[in-house]
């Protein structure tokens, strides 16, 4: 109970109001300072990866390799050791990944094509 009084008294969620009981000027308004913020967030994210893909693309002095040639050749040989993570992220980087999500075919018409739309209300108490 302590620490959900300090989330409260951090976030001061006592104040929060539903977005749909807003004025249309206050809702246009935070979603303007949303879209901004969503902005700079997308624009930082941007130069994050074009600071990475250019150090990555620099060569190490130790090896005289590209940082992102190290890597991986770093991560394959982890691999052969029998790390699991380094094998999945091989595996998920080449095209490889196994779909995650169940695809739901929605489509019934051909199981349920010639039966009676009765019987299967009531075996399935529709």
């Amino acid at each position: 109970m302590q620490n959900v009084n300090k989330i409260l008294k951090k976030y001061n969620m006592e104040n929060l109001k539903p977005f749909n009981t807003l004025t249309k000027s206050e809702q246009r308004d935070l979603s303007s300072k949303g879209g901004k913020a969503s902005g700079e967030a997308r624009r930082e994210k941007k130069r994050f990866k074009e600071l990475l893909e250019m150090v990555l693309s620099m060569q190490n002095k130790d090896t005289k390799n590209t940082y992102d040639y190290d890597i991986t050749i770093s991560m394959v040989k982890k691999a052969i050791k029998g790390s699991e993570r380094a094998f999945e992220l091989i595996r998920d980087t080449i095209g490889e990944k196994p779909i995650d999500k169940t695809e739901n075919d929605t489509n019934l018409t051909g199981e349920l094509k010639g039966l009676n739309i009765e019987i299967i209300k009531t075996k399935w108490r529709f």
